[in-house]
Formats: structure tokens, sequence, C-alpha cells
């Protein structure tokens, strides 16, 4: 006989719990708590997507940066 806890699948993190836990891996910082419940959330095809739109708009925000700076 399965218990409650065991009949309930993780639920799948939000958009916004995902660039969350993107960011904070790209800027470096993170908490423990955090992190064990994001690998609990967060799928793997959700991680590689929202690293690289977020890694789009780091590039691109420079290439901006630098146009602006240098124009």
């Amino acid at each position: 006989m399965q218990t409650a806890m065991e009949s309930e699948s993780p639920r799948k993190a939000t958009p916004l719990q995902v660039a969350k836990a993107v960011a904070s891996a790209f800027i470096g910082i993170r908490k423990g708590a955090a992190h064990e419940r994001d690998a609990v959330t967060i799928t793997p095809l959700q991680a590689i997507v929202a690293g690289l739109i977020g890694a789009a708009i780091f590039v691109a925000s420079l290439i901006m940066l630098v146009r602006y700076i240098t124009g």
C-alpha cells in the first residue's frame, strides 16, 4: 500500500522558478535548501532551455553594451 508521499509525484517547476534557479547559477549564489528543492522540481529539459535563453540574453546584452560604448 502506498502512502500519501509515495503516490504524489513531484510537481514541475514554474517558468519563474526555473528562471530564478538559472539566474542564481549564472551569478554563483545559491542556498542549499533552494538547490535541493530545485533538483526535485526542475526537469533537465527546463534547465537546458532556460540556460540557453539566459546565455543568449547575456551575450546579446554584452554586444549591445559594447556597441553603445564604442559607438
